[in-house]
């Protein structure tokens, strides 16, 4: 199940994924995004709360879908913020990253603890220039 964890006038979204992934909750996401688009914004940052999820509840057709809608829409997504507690999760992060670098200058994939859900707000609401390493 997918759900908004707070709404905002700007070009921000923020998502939160509880339990498993489906091909609703993928409809729900591009909603949301067409949503932002339809508002004027060429470039979407993105913060998705992945702790409540469990993978055993994934749709493999829903994540895919996923996958191929966010590559063909990947010129109007801008910063990225990945909140979890998963190792995994933090170490596939980097790997991103070097896509996204040779993709598009200025825009980043961060991962942060759910420890630190205020700095993902604050990573995905900042000018790009402030969290560029």
């Amino acid at each position: 199940m997918v759900e908004q964890l707070k709404t905002f006038t700007n070009n921000v979204l923020a998502l939160e994924v509880i339990d498993g992934f489906t091909e609703n909750d993928e409809k729900l996401c591009q909603k949301f995004f067409q949503q932002k688009r339809d508002a004027g914004f060429d470039s979407i940052n993105v913060m998705i709360k992945l702790d409540e999820m469990k993978l055993s509840k994934t749709s493999t057709k829903a994540f895919f879908e996923d996958v191929l809608w966010s590559l063909r829409n990947y010129q109007h997504m801008g910063h990225i913020a990945i909140v979890a507690h998963s190792k995994i999760l933090k170490a596939l992060v980097p790997i991103d990253n070097l896509f996204f670098e040779r993709a598009s200058k200025g825009r980043q994939e961060r991962y942060f603890d759910v420890s630190e859900i205020d700095d993902a707000y604050a990573f995905v609401k900042g000018s790009r220039s402030q969290f560029l390493h």
